[in-house]
């Protein structure tokens, strides 16, 4: 006798929370992507391990629903007229105290609950639409994938990789073989499934990593250039594993340095930004032929340089061998300012430049800035509008 149940529930009903679970998941991913600006320049993020679980605030994912006026007052439900979407009507407040003033407050808060991410996560919204420009077949190599291809059978192997179906054939062959057809298994019919690493083609790429560390790179222009090079460092090792990258720090001379130098290098000593072309200039033509490699310098400092016309000529010459050259101005005016004017260097740039769409220049005046940089330099068709 078989026993069975009926269930008179909507058929769509078991299946609900997990519609719901990806609903909220996506509209997470929205709000993350919307304020990833003030997100990933915080310093807490750029200094996290790896494995690291970072909470990020959240606000904003409930849907719309009517609201009712707490206060009880009586109104009426029209306007004059002559509105338009998105006009601000009025903002009222309860018993018609001020919204904002020095006293202590006595309104509730606005709620928001904290997302949590490990790094690896966070970076995955972070670079989804960023990619080297402009990238030409000039070279390749194999690199190893995340992916993985069995191609054998082997009769040794991990009991996760057991092939149940050829176990089976193996062992009622034996059997059939000996006179007894049936499915006991013996040690001797156990096969398994053998593995490869799938590998793919990725084109040659040379990134060079440029720093000014002169003495007029104060805290904020040394915190922006590292959140920057953070950043641009991890997406190329996550999308770009074959790409290859050098690091320059500069102040009157250029030096080749390690990551960890580069990242904690101090700032002391005058500038001249040449030598590090010069440099950059001089690797290349030693190990890097631009027939056969994509290559992209990048360059940070203040704009407060000698010699900004030694520094067109040579910028000249890598944007002639090079796929795109970036120049990333950071504000001297201190935190939060919002000049858009360039120091003496980047002027001279915008001016010889103005129409080389290989050449993409960026100021940065505050820590929110640091993701519009990336999303200018990494696109598919860089504007040619200077900022």
């Amino acid at each position: 006798m078989i026993n069975f149940s009926l269930s008179a529930d909507r058929w769509d009903l078991h299946r609900r929370a997990e519609r719901d679970r990806a609903r909220h998941n996506e509209k997470l991913r929205e709000v993350i992507k919307q304020n990833l600006g003030g997100i990933i320049s915080q310093q807490d993020i750029i200094t996290a391990d790896r494995g690291k679980i970072i909470k990020i605030p959240v606000r904003g994912l409930e849907l719309p629903r009517i609201r009712f006026d707490p206060g009880k007052r009586e109104m009426v439900g029209q306007g004059p007229g002559g509105t338009s979407i998105g006009d601000v009507i009025g903002r009222a407040m309860p018993d018609g105290q001020p919204g904002i003033g020095k006293e202590a407050g006595h309104e509730p808060g606005i709620d928001y609950y904290e997302a949590e991410f490990t790094l690896d996560e966070l970076a995955e919204l972070v670079f989804e639409d960023l990619q080297l420009p402009n990238l030409e077949e000039r070279g390749v190599k194999q690199v190893p994938s995340e992916a993985v291809r069995f191609t054998s059978i082997s009769k040794r192997g991990a009991a996760a990789n057991l092939d149940r179906k050829r176990t089976l054939l193996e062992a009622y062959k034996r059997n059939a073989k000996a006179g007894r057809p049936g499915w006991q298994i013996q040690r001797e019919d156990l096969r398994y499934k053998t593995w490869e690493v799938v590998t793919e083609p990725q084109r040659n790429a040379v990134v060079f990593a440029m720093r000014d560390v002169s003495g007029s790179m104060g805290e904020f222009e040394a915190y922006i250039c590292r959140s920057f090079y953070f950043w641009m460092l991890r997406f190329l090792k996550k999308k770009y594993a074959s790409a290859e990258i050098i690091f320059i720090t500069c102040h009157t001379e250029a030096k080749e340095v390690n990551e960890t130098e580069f990242f904690g290098h101090g700032e002391s000593g005058g500038t001249r930004m040449s030598e590090a072309y010069r440099l950059a200039l001089q690797i290349i033509d030693q190990r890097y032929n631009p027939r056969e490699w994509n290559i992209y310098p990048f360059l940070f400092s203040d704009g407060f340089n000698w010699g900004d016309a030694e520094c067109v000529d040579l910028m000249r010459q890598l944007g002639g061998i090079s796929n795109l050259v970036g120049y990333g101005e950071i504000a001297s005016d201190g935190w939060g300012q919002s000049s858009t004017a360039f120091a003496p260097l980047g002027q001279a740039y915008q001016e010889a430049f103005a129409d080389d769409p290989r050449i993409v220049l960026v100021r940065i005046n505050s820590k929110e800035e640091v993701w519009p940089a990336l999303k200018r330099f990494f696109s598919k068709h860089p504007e040619m509008q200077r900022e």
